[in-house]
């Protein structure tokens, strides 16, 4: 069966345009609540970022819910990854985040987990979907849900971010500047960093309900570029609106890619033994990552785009380590889903226990020259599928050779077809790209 509202990660879409709307997401709530109290009882826990939205969106969830009979328990503003672990940790049955994570502050999306912080599988999201179906019946008065605020969330989640390294982890003597996108982590990143010893100064800490990601944050680095060089910092720290991408920014003002932190990561585990099994990557994935594996015989593996893709292709060769360019790094030993605090402290240790800095340990990976254009479209599968646009990439494909690779896929987030051109010349790779893209907005 085919999903009508779920996607990659959930249900995203504008608010107040079908199907982020006050109304859908009431029945939303009442479906949830269904599926979850079929064994008894259900108890639903719900978290947010900053967005504007998430008051409205939340109190119509938290109604549904209760109508359907189940409890909710309300964090308030937490990063998704926080919800899939007290979801985990309260004993919950689900957890909900209210996040369009690195979109502006207009978009809003509803993400769930399960009760052992795991997205939810196919059919239970069709169940769901089924459940919509339905009239909405509220249970009788006595049988209806009740609401409760989560007490010391922040600090439940900070004692966890801390315990993801060893007890005689310290970041004594480094000075990081953090950018926390206004968004879901302003009030808990700061205190993970300072209470392990970094010296920290922080921008996008000042959420309004409008400005989460807004030229801030892993998709829009500049600002944490300039913060770093204008501190003298050594490093700096970007994270997304709901805390589970993370992108770093070295001393010089350079940014460190999820690519080349899956690498930091990834290479040092396996020097210390620390490693088991490969890496998962994406079609995404630079190229440079891969013959960086290859070179320390690791073992890599390129799923679809999505962490969806890369935790289930994690899931079945039993590995423990993947993740995307965009940030997004999934350490299955350490926590169920992408989590950003989690995978910035990862990638912080070998740091600490060399004398290198981040901009000497990134060297140990070759990046091949990569641009990416999105060309908006209402009809992102329909247009990379047509003729010319497929006629084109296998041309282009023929000129590039196997100096490089093209992809050309819709996304599975937002209206836009992205077009990435990787290769040896950066000259070439901008000249195709740029030539591709044409083609692809003319098929628009």
């Amino acid at each position: 069966m085919s999903r009508r509202y779920f996607g990659t990660d959930g249900i995203r879409g504008r608010v107040g345009q079908h199907p982020i709307t006050p109304e859908f997401c009431l029945r939303l709530g009442w479906a949830v609540g269904k599926v979850f109290s079929k064994h008894g009882h259900a108890h639903v826990l719900i978290g947010k970022d900053t967005r504007i939205s998430g008051y409205m969106l939340e109190s119509v969830l938290e109604s549904g819910l209760a109508s359907a009979g189940a409890d909710v328990s309300l964090t308030g503003p937490m990063p998704t990854p926080a919800i899939a672990y007290l979801t985990r940790t309260l004993r919950a049955d689900a957890g909900i985040v209210i996040s369009a994570s690195h979109n502006p502050y207009f978009d809003n999306g509803i993400k769930f987990f399960d009760g052992r912080g795991n997205k939810l599988p196919d059919e239970v999201e069709l169940e769901i979907e089924a459940q919509l179906d339905l009239d909405a019946v509220c249970v009788d008065s006595d049988q209806l849900g009740r609401a409760y605020r989560v007490p010391y969330a922040e600090g439940r989640y900070i004692e966890f971010c801390k315990a993801s390294v060893s007890r005689g982890f310290r970041l004594r003597g480094l000075s990081i500047v953090l950018d926390c996108a206004h968004g879901a982590t302003y009030h808990v990143a700061p205190s993970v960093f300072e209470e392990l010893g970094a010296e920290v100064s922080v921008i996008g800490v000042e959420p309004d309900g409008v400005n989460i990601n807004r030229d801030c944050g892993s998709t829009h680095p500049a600002a944490l570029m300039q913060a770093v060089r204008d501190a003298g910092a050594d490093l700096g720290i970007a994270f997304d609106g709901d805390g589970d991408r993370v992108v770093m920014v070295d001393h010089t003002g350079e940014v460190v890619d999820g690519d080349e932190l899956l690498f930091l990561i990834a290479s040092h585990r396996a020097k210390t033994g620390a490693l088991r099994g490969g890496v998962v990557g994406t079609v995404m994935s630079n190229f440079g990552l891969e013959r960086a594996f290859a070179g320390l015989d690791i073992d890599f593996y390129r799923a679809a785009v999505g962490d969806r893709h890369v935790l289930e292709a994690l899931w079945k060769r039993g590995w423990e380590l993947g993740g995307e360019g965009s940030g997004h790094i999934l350490c299955l030993d350490l926590t169920t889903t992408g989590d950003a605090i989690i995978a910035a402290l990862q990638a912080l240790v070998p740091i600490m226990e060399s004398d290198s800095g981040l901009h000497e340990l990134k060297q140990g990976m070759a990046k091949l020259a990569q641009t990416m254009i999105n060309v908006q479209c209402d009809r992102p599968a329909e247009v990379a599928d047509s003729g010319p646009v497929t006629a084109e990439v296998k041309r282009q494909a023929t000129v590039l050779g196997d100096r490089g690779r093209i992809l050309l896929r819709p996304s599975g987030t937002e209206p836009v077809v992205r077009v990435m051109v990787e290769g040896e010349d950066a000259s070439i790779v901008e000249k195709i790209a740029g030539e591709l893209a044409s083609v692809v907005n003319d098929a628009v």
